[in-house]
């Protein structure tokens, strides 16, 4: 059907309709040893039949030696990027879905052959963690010498969306506290490793209920503070020499560091983005692919341009 919707966006005089496409790609299938028949069904889909001795084989083979993995031309190291929740709020179906899948493409990688370091890039910054701080300070403004009794997060951070959205002046203070989150302002820093700590007890009991990840599998988790910390000046040096062309695009985008136009001294999200790239690249010395099978990342559909 998605064949036939991209003819009619093509040609609308000589579109077919889904049986009839689906009836041209059996006619031009070449034959195989595998198949027995191939059939059109419902609206336009084709039921391919594998035939019963080729089936037989294959679990024979499978009960007298076992799964064997196919055999690759070259050993990667392959980084996969996924999971990367939200600090201080609730992992919604999205982050699963991003979990579950992939960890099961890096099983499938192990099992091939690959050297695969599995990558948990946390949402660690930005203006919720201005938010987070400023409420915190006038929650608990002696935070910095007894630990806050924090117990639900999420309550935690819908209180401090609230007063953000409603209060001119504690938006300012919250703007101006993400700029010292990343200046490195100790007073917010310490603020900031509270909540975090929080999040991360509870990703944790997630990923064990999911038996996700066991230890000693390579699992890296790194906060998007992490690469500011790290090389932002430099990637926004070499953002403003080279930046960064999608010439695989319908239009082609630059992408290039700027500074945020929210609020004075920030980088926007864009340009930590490319920091990470950068330290998978480099810092984990993945392969650079021309099929760019060197990183895998899962994220949503907004977040499309990664």
């Amino acid at each position: 059907m998605p064949i036939a919707k991209g003819l009619k966006n093509r040609d609308k005089e000589s579109a077919s309709n889904p049986k009839d496409i689906a009836r041209k790609i059996i006619e031009n299938m070449s034959s195989s040893p595998l198949i027995e028949k191939c059939e059109v069904a419902g609206p336009g889909f084709v039921n391919i039949y594998l035939k019963s001795s080729f089936i037989s084989e294959v679990i024979s083979n499978n009960l007298k030696h076992g799964v064997q993995p196919p055999v690759i031309a070259k050993s990667l190291r392959v980084v996969v990027d996924f999971s990367s929740p939200n600090v201080a709020k609730e992992m919604h179906v999205g982050h699963l879905r991003s979990t579950i899948i992939g960890e099961c493409i890096c099983r499938l990688l192990e099992f091939v052959g690959h050297d695969v370091v599995r990558l948990n890039h946390i949402g660690d910054w930005g203006t919720q963690f201005g938010m987070l701080i400023a409420h915190l300070k006038d929650k608990f403004p002696n935070y910095t010498t007894v630990s806050p009794p924090i117990g639900d997060l999420h309550s935690f951070y819908k209180e401090s969306k609230k007063r953000f959205d409603d209060d001119p002046d504690f938006k300012k203070r919250a703007y101006a506290d993400v700029v010292g989150l990343q200046q490195g302002d100790p007073e917010v820093r310490k603020g900031w490793s509270l909540i975090c700590d929080v999040s991360r007890k509870e990703f944790e009991q997630i990923y064990d209920r999911l038996v996700m990840v066991a230890k000693g599998l390579g699992y890296i988790v790194n906060g998007e503070l992490y690469e500011v910390d790290s090389n932002m000046l430099a990637v926004l040096d070499e953002l403003e020499t080279h930046p960064i062309r999608y010439k695989r695009l319908p239009t082609q985008c630059i992408l290039t560091g700027t500074p945020s136009d929210k609020f004075p001294g920030l980088s926007k999200g864009s340009t930590v983005d490319c920091e990470i790239f950068k330290y998978v690249n480099e810092d984990e010395k993945c392969n650079r692919c021309e099929d760019d099978s060197g990183i895998i990342e899962f994220v949503k559909t907004a977040n499309n341009m990664h």
